[in-house]
Parts: structure tokens; sequence; C-alpha cells
């Protein structure tokens, strides 16, 4: 297997980021944007989620195709940016079609983040929603993904301390097919390394203002049961780079994405099961890298401006 980069490695899926960091705000949404017939499922293990149309990702439900993915600042309130996202869908003809029109799946997760800017009430907007869908739609194909204090991500912490972020990797199977994640790290875990916490001293009781919201993408072929086995198998990667995870204080989300592109071998049982398996386990390895580069970037911003990092003083 070969890493690569982004998230949009994989043929089709757009990122656009929409932030505000001044007059109180720091806080912002990022859209994930995939191509018509993206089929998506979700599973979430926090015990403390802002979630919105997750249900709808069930595979027992009417709807497989997702139109977009809202991960946003902003905890319950923030939600209201997927309005802006599905209004932006609905105008590009993007949607479960009905009699006079379409009803875009736009499902969205947030992040806590009220007040880090100073102001309480500076959250994100429906416009803010739009916007960031908009400057999804805009990028190219495989374009380069902001990384650290952008989008959702503007006003993340890790340990409710340091900085946190948005981060992106993904990995190339032998078979062709891409798996990439896009991660917003606002944890109340510190980063592993070598499965050793750092300053593990430095988690502190409060509270519950965390989470870690991930989309894992593919180009391979998934039906939603599919989808939800992978997005569930994808935790494991959250558990892996951060420690502690998954606890009643994060409202750790994972979104899974598949285009349908390329066809992975199901000519019997046995192979079906070693072509998921295979696919399910990298997508463990590649949320980990994305939560990593998410903190890793995020700190070299915040070690640039003569701070005190998660990785030590500068």
């Amino acid at each position: 297997m070969k890493l690569m980069g982004a998230i949009t490695d994989v043929p089709g899926i757009r990122v656009g980021h929409v932030q505000k960091s001044d007059d109180g705000w720091l806080s912002g949404v990022t859209v994930v944007l995939p191509p018509t017939g993206t089929v998506g499922s979700v599973d979430v293990q926090g015990g403390g989620p802002a979630t919105h149309e997750t249900d709808a990702l069930e595979p027992t439900t009417l709807v497989s195709e997702v139109n977009a993915v809202v991960l946003t600042g902003g905890s319950a309130y923030g939600l209201a940016s997927a309005s802006g996202a599905q209004r932006w869908c609905e105008e590009n003809g993007r949607g479960f079609a009905v009699p006079g029109g379409v009803v875009p799946i736009v499902p969205a997760a947030a992040i806590f983040d009220l007040g880090r800017g100073g102001d309480f009430t500076a959250r994100p907007t429906p416009d803010m929603g739009y916007a960031a869908a908009a400057a999804a739609a805009v990028e190219r194909d495989g374009h380069d993904v902001g990384r650290g204090n952008v989008g959702a991500g503007t006003g993340a912490l890790i340990g409710r301390i340091y900085k946190g972020g948005v981060g992106t990797a993904s990995i190339v199977l032998e078979n062709g097919v891409v798996v990439g994640a896009l991660a917003v790290v606002n944890a109340l875990g510190l980063p592993t390394v070598e499965h050793s916490v750092l300053e593990e001293s430095v988690v502190q009781p409060g509270a519950p203002l965390n989470t870690t919201l991930v989309v894992v993408a593919t180009n391979a072929f998934l039906d939603v049961a599919e989808c939800k086995r992978t997005a569930s198998a994808s935790h494991a990667g959250i558990a892996r780079a951060l420690s502690p995870s998954h606890t009643l204080a994060d409202g750790d989300t994972v979104f899974c994405l598949a285009t349908g592109a390329l066809a992975v071998d199901r000519s019997d049982e046995p192979a079906r099961q070693l072509s998921l398996i295979t696919l399910q386990s990298a997508a463990a390895d590649v949320v980990r890298f994305a939560i990593l580069d998410g903190v890793a970037t995020a700190e070299a911003v915040h070690t640039a401006a003569g701070d005190y990092g998660v990785f030590g003083a500068v």
C-alpha cells in the first residue's frame, strides 16, 4: 500500500472550508462534497455527539446516497449550517428525487468550540454552510485540502488546552482502491506516539466540550451496510491516535462515503471478506494518520507563534 496526502486523492471528493476568527469568532464549517451517486453511512461511538440526519444513513432506511457531509463548530447550534449546504445542493439538483424537486441528504456533526473566540453566540450559520459547499464545488479534482485551524477545526483544542485542527491522509491499496480520511480533532485525549500518551497530565476534568469528527472516503463500490461496517472499523484509528478516546465527554463520529468507481473482488465469499477486511483495516490506519496530521499541523502553527505546544515548549 502507498501512503498519500489527502481525502481528495479519492477521485471526485472535494472539500470546502469557511471560517471566522475575528470579532469574537473562532469557529467554522467544513463541507465534504462527493460525486453524484456516492453511498454513505455513519457510526457514532462518542458519548456526547451533536449530529444531524445520521439516522437516515442506517442500512435499513430508504435512501443510500449522500449529497454532502457537513462538519461544523458551534456545538448543536452549529448544526444549523447544514441547512445552508442543503440549500446549495437543492439549487444544484443534488438530492433524493421527489415530486416537484429533490431533497438533499446532508448529514452533519459538530464539535464544541463555543466561546473560544470570546463570543459565546458566534457560531456557524446556514450562510456559512452554503459558502463551504460552494467553496468545495469550485475546487478541481485532487485539490489540496486546508489543514490545521481552518473550517470546522478553527477553534479546535486537544486536551482542552492545546491546538487541535483539521488533518487528512490517504492510502492506495494494491488493487487500486483509494481510502482517504479527513479529521477534525477537538479531543479530550492527547495524541499517542508508539502507544505512549504525550503529557497525559494535561487532560483536565470539566464540562463535556470535546469531539473528533471523521469522514472516510473510498472509490470502492460498497453498499450501505458495508459503509456502516467500514465506519465502525475506522473508529479503531481514533483509539490508536488519541488517548483516551470515545469518552462520555467526546462525540466521536465517523462517516463513510463510497463513490463506487472501482469494484472489489466478490468472486466468492472468502474473496469478498478479504477485500472488505483489507479496506476496513486501511480505513482505520488512514484515520489515525489524518488525526495525527491535524494535530501536527495545528501544532506547527501554534509553536510558530512562540507558544507552548502539546509536544513541548518552544
